[in-house]
């Protein structure tokens, strides 16, 4: 089997699979090769090329003339998928080219999501309906090796994180605040302003160790005199937080401000009037340096500087 795969990879050619298919359109070797401006003899000898190849005839003459037989037949509708997929492959990179469709595969860290990503994406996706979009919301550190692997475009978010951040372009665009949060049935706090002594006897939901949120809480909690809560419920998940929380109102936990608030407006959560004494985490745009930005890519760049200067 591996040897027919070498055959296959090494010396099948495209040209052999678009005649199997012309060959099972007219049932006939001379308006095959007519249709695929070959000369009959060219046509046969290509046949006998590949049927060598695969070790096993694949055509039956009839009074029809010729008809696939059943290995024919697989390998026509491999063809043919192959044709498909090639036809698509081109027709992707022309839309590419003329920055009108293809794939636009973007990373981006929570804070970013609901005033900086969505927006951009929503309207990119209205001026080229025929574009592509994937938006993966994780960490940086697992978006940038995403990033490395080729998987996405460019990452919203911190190059800081990377042992190597010098090997990728890095620009500016802004800061990721934080609110502590709570259910929107917890009861109102009548202070204006909250510490985190106050809330002694809530629970937390935390971020894992290796997210900036976490460094900073700890801090948050040094600086108010407090060790971090032993109970605690750890997870990286957006969903999981809101989930936890709505559910009891002992809990509490901190989410980028843009977020909370997005879930505040809907009722969800309620934002705590905590005022946090630790330096809001700036982010930006990630691309690997050497890389050549997608037509789409670049436009999604272009958006998002624009709204920066707007703002």
């Amino acid at each position: 089997m591996k040897n027919t795969l070498d055959v296959l990879m090494s010396r099948l050619r495209m040209k052999q699979l678009q005649l199997l298919i012309a060959l099972d359109d007219h049932k006939s070797l001379h308006k095959a090769s007519g249709a695929m401006s070959m000369t009959q003899s060219a046509a046969s000898k290509a046949l006998a090329e590949v049927e060598t190849m695969l070790e096993a005839p694949l055509f039956e003459r009839a009074k029809s003339g010729l008809i696939p037989n059943q290995f024919g037949r697989c390998v026509i509708r491999y063809a043919r998928v192959l044709a498909s997929d090639l036809a698509s492959l081109c027709e992707e990179v022309a839309q590419m080219r003329a920055g009108t469709g293809g794939r636009l595969a973007v990373g981006a860290i929570m804070g970013a999501v609901p005033n900086v990503v969505a927006p951009i994406v929503n309207e990119l996706h209205a001026s080229h309906p025929g574009l592509s979009i994937e938006i993966v919301e994780d960490t940086s550190a697992r978006m940038l090796t995403l990033l490395d692997d080729g998987r996405l475009d460019l990452v919203i978010g911190r190059a800081s994180v990377s042992d190597q951040p010098s090997k990728y372009h890095y620009q500016p665009v802004g800061d990721e605040p934080l609110s502590v949060v709570v259910a929107y049935d917890h009861p109102p706090m009548s202070a204006d302003e909250v510490g985190f002594a106050e809330l002694a006897g809530h629970r937390w939901v935390t971020y894992p160790s290796y997210m900036p949120m976490n460094a900073l809480l700890e801090r948050e909690m040094d600086l108010a005199g407090l060790p971090m809560p032993a109970n605690r419920i750890t997870t990286a998940s957006t969903f999981v937080t809101v989930a936890l929380l709505q559910r009891s109102a002992e809990l509490v936990s901190i989410l980028p401000s843009g977020v909370a608030e997005l879930f505040a407006r809907h009722r969800m959560l309620r934002v705590l009037p905590v005022k946090l004494k630790s330096k809001s985490q700036t982010y930006g745009i990630v691309t690997r340096k050497g890389g050549v930005l997608s037509p789409s890519a670049r436009q999604f760049v272009q958006l998002l500087r624009e709204r920066g200067r707007a703002h």
